[in-house]
């Protein structure tokens, strides 16, 4: 690949157009206010007291000039309407548009949260339907739809089972077993809610073993948080094990559900033993994932902890669907209201329409994707586990470190040839590791050009490292020192001396 500039002579032109700030001109306007229309009223502005006096040089621009800034932003980034984004662990799909579209019908858009019941009734119902579609999926007995996110669900879970045995008078029971395989967010939930993280180690082939629970089984195990698949995309083959030996010592069962688009109409956490399971709508279900937000992360539970699910509840009668706030053993409220409803509404768009079949068919084409690509790039790069995997496969740089070559150099040269890099890194228990999930979206004909991608630079570390070792070449952006960026983050235009933001 040619990594030249292509466009030499456009150096400073449209290609490095400045930022906004700089088209500044005193007195442009970019917006046409309202005629006022308060004719009668009147009202005091805050005084001094409530107004910043250090916000000044804000950008006075026209209207095209803006839309142009933000267009131009925009072309800059990447998106999976572009191209893969192969994130591991991260599930980051195709968002069907008809989705987003439902999602902004008005009696759901603008449905405001402190609407009355009977004003309620089509939104009660979507997420009623919804809850009962997951209780499907999971195999669990009651949902609650409130968590935010899904490391908010895992807290919920975490806190029930905590609520759990608290209620049955074990307030010794503090112990939460967590592999190392499981997913990262895990022991910050288990301590927010008041319980002790305790590492078990996986096996050598990336699988929890049995043995390696017992010497934990005593009157202290308060439960267990597995993720299945595990963060290395491989099945739990003992699970349905270890969870009767966790019920037998007293204990209950977590399972993380972030990895569930490779479970999903294959199999149901509650037939392996599962009590409490978060589920992510805003990657398994079609809410565009990433920048923060938006999220739903709803909890599935068992018979035994459907007492302490967060209030309110919806429930059905004969004519009307309501919440229901009488629940004594209830861990409380979660959320400021009832949940991130648009994300639900696209949760319940996509399922209504793959129904089961489909469902099962995402999970079936996730798994033969992530083995296509492992099988693909097995001699190029060093399979840490390199058994038949699920969702996602992991990889990582120990062919390539011999000349000198890393993980992070891998995932910047991936940007010269068009695509997202995948996670790196993670999980910490793979030295150097490369973790790609293609999730259901993508066909072999995309999947081959990332495959030949990496095959590519897999040459290329051999027979000329320093281009890998230098890139990314051709982005807007080149290397940039993320450590340096995520403690000095610098979030206010500035123009020093020559001009440079």
């Amino acid at each position: 690949m040619n990594c030249k500039d292509p466009f030499p002579a456009a150096s400073g032109l449209i290609f490095d157009e400045p930022l906004i700030f700089k088209r500044s001109v005193p007195g442009r306007v970019g917006c046409s206010l309202p005629e006022d229309d308060m004719e009668g009223f009147s009202f005091d502005l805050p005084d001094d007291r409530y107004l910043r006096q250090d916000i000044h040089g804000m950008p006075e621009v026209c209207e095209l000039d803006m839309v142009r800034h933000y267009t131009r932003l925009s072309q800059w980034n990447y998106s999976v309407d572009l191209g893969m984004y192969p994130l591991g662990s991260c599930t980051m799909k195709y968002n069907p548009k008809v989705n987003e579209e439902l999602s902004n019908i008005p009696g759901f858009s603008q449905c405001h949260p402190h609407s009355p019941i009977h004003l309620s009734q089509g939104s009660l119902k979507l997420m009623f339907e919804l809850a009962d579609y997951l209780k499907e999926i999971s195999g669990l007995s009651a949902v609650s739809l409130q968590p935010a996110a899904g490391a908010q669900g895992e807290l919920a879970g975490m806190l029930m089972i905590r609520a759990w045995h608290l209620n049955n008078n074990d307030e010794q029971r503090v112990n939460v077993l967590i592999p190392d395989s499981a997913h990262g967010t895990n022991p910050a939930s288990c301590v927010l809610a008041g319980l002790k993280a305790v590492e078990i180690k996986s096996g050598s082939d990336g699988r929890l073993d049995p043995e390696v629970i017992k010497p934990w089984l005593n009157d202290s195990l308060a439960g267990i948080m597995m993720t299945n698949p595990n963060t290395l995309g491989i099945f739990e083959t003992h699970a349905d094990t270890i969870s009767d030996m966790i019920h037998q010592a007293g204990g209950l069962v977590y399972m993380d559900g972030a990895n569930l688009n490779a479970l999903m109409g294959i199999v149901k956490p509650g037939d392996l033993g599962v009590d409490v399971q978060h589920i992510n709508l805003h990657k398994t279900f079609s809410t565009p994932h990433g920048g923060g937000g938006p999220g739903s992360g709803p909890v599935a539970v068992s018979d035994k902890l459907a007492p302490f699910l967060p209030i309110p509840i919806i429930e059905k009668d004969d004519s009307r669907y309501f919440l229901q706030w009488d629940r004594p053993l209830s861990i409380g409220r979660l959320h400021g209201f009832f949940g991130n409803f648009a994300v639900m509404v696209r949760a319940y768009a996509y399922i209504r329409t793959l129904g089961p079949e489909g469902i099962k068919k995402i999970a079936q084409t996730s798994i033969l994707n992530a083995n296509y690509i492992q099988e693909q790039l097995r001699d190029a790069f060093h399979l840490p586990y390199p058994d038949v995997c699920k969702h996602e496969c992991v990889l990582n740089d120990q062919l390539q470190s011999q000349y000198g070559i890393t993980t992070m150099d891998i995932a910047k040269r991936l940007m010269d040839y068009g695509f997202h890099p995948p996670t790196v890194y993670f999980p910490l228990i793979v030295q150097g590791a490369i973790m790609i999930e293609p999730t259901e979206s993508e066909s072999r004909r995309n999947m081959d050009q990332f495959i030949n991608a990496l095959l590519h630079i897999a040459r290329e570390a051999k027979e000329n490292p320093e281009i890998v070792k230098s890139a990314p070449h051709l982005p807007k952006m080149k290397r940039l020192d993320e450590t340096l960026a995520a403690r000095n983050l610098t979030l206010r235009w500035t123009e020093d001396e020559q001009g440079d933001t």
